[in-house]
């Protein structure tokens, strides 16, 4: 009868196993570890899954059991509050006419808690002073949030981009500058001013 060895054994005794390590307590750590080295060093656009479990010394696969996709990976790394796998299709749920109410609400209402608002403030404020994370942050907000609102939508993509800049304005203006009275009123205030400009960029063109 033949003997049947562990891999271990079969390996010579060298204590290891073929191939990429396999899951562990610590996987997801190295996997965001490497994730944020390659989108620092390629930005958003040309970081893979690949590449990043390449360099975690991981299976591809273990990546997308810890995260969805790319996009969420991105969010995870850079601990941004929103992840656009799920934040686009509750969006987009609902009646056309109310998406720039939605957008506003949801947009206004996650940056009145701190602990989603700092680290997003944090990278803003990054980005001004270092070009390689505005280019990582200007990609994942063009391809994976901006662009795939606009082609839900069917509206160019500088309808979009101008419905984000009245957003992002208005949270600098309430929580960087403190301009009176945005940084004090309530937040249903604020949706009911900004709303109606929002749905005007992301209604259909005419």
């Amino acid at each position: 009868m033949t003997e049947q060895r562990s891999p271990t054994e079969r390996e010579g005794g060298r204590g290891r196993r073929l191939g990429r390590r396999p899951g562990s307590a610590d996987t997801r750590g190295q996997i965001l570890a490497a994730a944020r080295e390659t989108f620092a060093e390629k930005g958003f656009d040309k970081a893979t899954v690949r590449g990043i479990a390449r360099r975690a010394e991981v299976d591809p696969a273990l990546v997308h059991h810890y995260f969805a996709s790319k996009e969420g990976m991105f969010v995870a790394a850079m601990e941004l509050p929103i992840n656009p796998d799920e934040v686009i299709p509750a969006l987009l749920a609902g009646p056309r006419e109310e998406i720039g109410e939605r957008l506003v609400r949801f947009v206004l209402t996650m940056t009145s808690q701190a602990q989603a608002r700092q680290p997003l403030l944090a990278l803003v404020r990054t980005a001004m002073t270092n070009e390689r994370m505005a280019t990582m942050i200007r990609e994942f907000l063009t391809h994976a949030l901006v662009g795939r609102v606009a082609q839900a939508l069917g509206i160019p993509p500088i309808r979009m981009e101008l419905a984000f800049a009245q957003l992002f304005g208005a949270v600098l203006a309430r929580y960087v500058l403190r301009l009176e009275p945005i940084a004090s009123v309530e937040v249903e205030e604020l949706v009911g001013h900004l709303a109606p400009t929002v749905q005007g960029y992301l209604d259909p063109a005419s």
